[in-house]
């Protein structure tokens, strides 16, 4: 969550207004049902393209792509998708956590087993 919300920002960031920059592209749909599609673009390397679609829990599902120049002149593309598993974001630029140290998938395992098996524990973590 603290990717999702740090990529967010600095896109916001990065994406400022710029005096100079002008709209290149703009385009809009709306079917009045749920489905729409829009894209920007301007003069100063920020994209965006979003299409959506009514969603089956009642949400609006998402897919699309935005892109824009950061401060050392790299192009930045994220794409994403949003539905009822929340926003999903896909970019080279996001930081991946280091691999999970080898003996946490069997330390999940031994926790799953005690919930299965209704062993509780304490605030100190003796059982119950």
């Amino acid at each position: 969550m603290k990717v999702v919300l740090f990529v967010c920002l600095a896109a916001v960031a990065f994406a400022r207004p710029d005096g100079d920059a002008e709209l290149l592209l703009d385009e809009r749909e709306d079917q009045g049902d749920g489905n729409f599609r829009y894209v920007f673009e301007t003069s100063n390397g920020i994209f965006k393209e979003t299409v959506g679609t009514p969603g089956a829990e009642g949400q609006s599902n998402m897919v699309g792509s935005y892109r824009f120049t950061d401060p050392d002149g790299n192009v930045v593309e994220v794409r994403f998708t949003a539905d009822e598993n929340g926003f999903v974001p896909e970019s080279d630029a996001i930081p991946q956590p280091p691999p999970l140290p080898a003996h946490v998938p069997e330390l999940l395992a031994i926790a799953e087993q005690q919930q299965r098996e209704g062993i509780e524990f304490d605030d100190q973590g003796f059982p119950l």
